[in-house]
C-alpha cells in the first residue's frame, strides 16, 4: 500500500470513531474539551475543585500537561469525581528520552488514550540531524506506546514551520512517520502563527489529527492570544474540515490573556457551543 493510500486509510478509520464530536443532525459541536494549561494556576492551588469548575462550564473533557504531583489514583478520582474524562496528556520531550515508559505507564494507568509531546526545547531543535533525531525518538515512543495500547501525538508550536537546512521540520514529521504510531495534535493558533492554514493541513492529511488545540489569534503585529471568537482565526472552516476529518477530541485553550483564565474557559466554551458550522 503507498503512503499516501494508507494515510487516507488511516483517515476512513479515525473518521469512524470521531462522530461523538460533532452532532449527527446539526453542524453542532456535542463535546468540547479544555486544555487544562489554561487554569493551571488554578489547578496548582486546588486540583480537585478546579476540574470540578471545569465541568461546572460545561467541559466533558480535558488534557492534562501536569498532575502536581498527585498520584495516579488521585488524579483518576478526581477526573472521575467531576464528571469528566481525560484522553490525553502531555509530557515534554525530555521526559520522553528519559523515562517514556514510565510516563506511557502512568498514561495507561490514568485512563489517557493518547500521549502527547507537547513541547521541543530550542537546544533540541536548533539542527537538520536534531530533527531527524527526534522523529526517531518519536518512532520508538510510538511504538512502545502502540504496544501498550495507546496513541502517541505530537502537538505542535509555530517553530516546526520554519525551515531549517531547506527542510520544513513539520512536513518531514508528517512524511517520515507511520499514522498509525505517530499521530498529531494540531494547535491551530501556532500553525496559523508559523503561515500555515489549518484548513489545509486538515484537508491534505486526514486522518492525522485526532486532536485539535483550539485558541485564538488578535489582529496586530504581536499575534497576541485572545478569548476564542474574537481574534482573526476562521473556526468556522476549521471545524468543518474537521468534521471529515478524522477529529476526535479538540481542546480549548489560550495561554496567556488579559481576562482570568477561568473567564477565558468560559467565553471559549460559550463560542463553540452556540457555533454553527
Amino acid at each position: 500500500m503507498k503512503r499516501r493510500e494508507f494515510v487516507s486509510a488511516v483517515g476512513t478509520i479515525a473518521l469512524a470513531g470521531s462522530a461523538g464530536v460533532f452532532r449527527r443532525t446539526k453542524d453542532r459541536l456535542d463535546r468540547i474539551g479544555l486544555e487544562l494549561y489554561t487554569v493551571r494556576d488554578e489547578l496548582a492551588r486546588d486540583f480537585e475543585g478546579t476540574l470540578q469548575r471545569v465541568a461546572g462550564l460545561g467541559y466533558r473533557e480535558v488534557e492534562f500537561t501536569d498532575y502536581f504531583g498527585r498520584s495516579v489514583n488521585a488524579v483518576r478520582a478526581a477526573v472521575a469525581t467531576a464528571g469528566l474524562t481525560a484522553p490525553s496528556a502531555q509530557v515534554p520531550s525530555s521526559d520522553l528520552r528519559t523515562a517514556y515508559a514510565s510516563r506511557i505507564d502512568r498514561a495507561k494507568a490514568i485512563g489517557h488514550t493518547y500521549l502527547v509531546c507537547g513541547w521541543v526545547p530550542p537546544a533540541e531543535r536548533r539542527s537538520l540531524s536534531d530533527w531527524h533525531s527526534l522523529i526517531a525518538l518519536f518512532k520508538t515512543v510510538g511504538q512502545a506506546a502502540h504496544r501498550a495500547g495507546l496513541q502517541f501525538a505530537y502537538h505542535n508550536h509555530d517553530f516546526e514551520f520554519a525551515r531549517v537546512e531547506g527542510h520544513v521540520p513539520y512536513d518531514l514529521l508528517l512524511e517520515a512517520t507511520d499514522p498509525s504510531l505517530v499521530q498529531l495534535e494540531l494547535d491551530v493558533y501556532w500553525a496559523t502563527k508559523g503561515g500555515r492554514n489549518p484548513v489545509d493541513l486538515l484537508a491534505r492529511w486526514p486522518g492525522r489529527f485526532p486532536l485539535l488545540h483550539l485558541k485564538d489569534m488578535a489582529s496586530g503585529p504581536q499575534h497576541e492570544f485572545t478569548e476564542l471568537g474574537r481574534g482573526i482565526i476562521d473556526f468556522r472552516q476549521i471545524l468543518a474540515q474537521a468534521r471529515t476529518g478524522g477529529v476526535r477530541h479538540l481542546y480549548v485553550e489560550q495561554d496567556e490573556g488579559r481576562v482570568p483564565p477561568f473567564e477565558r474557559a468560559r467565553i471559549g466554551y460559550d463560542y463553540l457551543r452556540a457555533l454553527r458550522f
